[in-house]
């Protein structure tokens, strides 16, 4: 082998391990890495985000009610399963049923449902009659969307 072949194969050997140095060299972690970061309890002290997964899980266990309701629109939504449309829609993203498979009609829809079954009057008021349902009703064609 040559000299000149020699020195060109520890010219290589020296740039790769600079290259390797410099690709494994140590940065500074990102603030959320830090040691004593505690991301369990920034959670729990901001509760929305908490409060968002909670609705948007509570929202996938009713999903059958709401199914039923654009389906054929007799079957009423639950106070649990508006609650967490409520929540989802009012406090925390309403782009999240969509993720669900939920068009933006259908997600006003469902709002306005909602809205309207938390406003009308509940059975615990003086009254004896039963509390009126609400006026909102799913579109007349149903639609395909899928949930998760």
């Amino acid at each position: 082998m040559g000299v000149a072949v020699k020195c060109m194969i520890v010219f290589l050997v020296f740039s790769m391990t600079r290259l390797m140095e410099n690709a494994s060299a140590g940065r500074e972690l990102h603030p959320l890495m830090k040691p004593g970061f505690n991301l369990t309890a920034r959670l729990e002290t901001d509760g929305g985000v908490v409060d968002c997964w909670n609705a948007l899980t509570e929202i996938k266990s009713c999903s059958n009610e709401i199914v039923v309701y654009f389906v054929n629109g007799t079957t009423d939504i639950g106070p649990p399963c508006c609650k967490a449309i409520s929540m989802i829609t009012h406090h925390c993203w309403a782009s999240m049923l969509t993720a669900l498979g939920f068009t933006p009609d259908e997600t006003n829809i469902l709002q306005g449902y909602c809205d309207a079954s938390s406003s009308s009057p509940s059975s615990s008021t003086s009254s004896s009659a039963p509390a009126a349902t609400p006026s909102v009703q799913p579109p007349a064609s149903t639609h395909d969307f899928m949930l998760i």
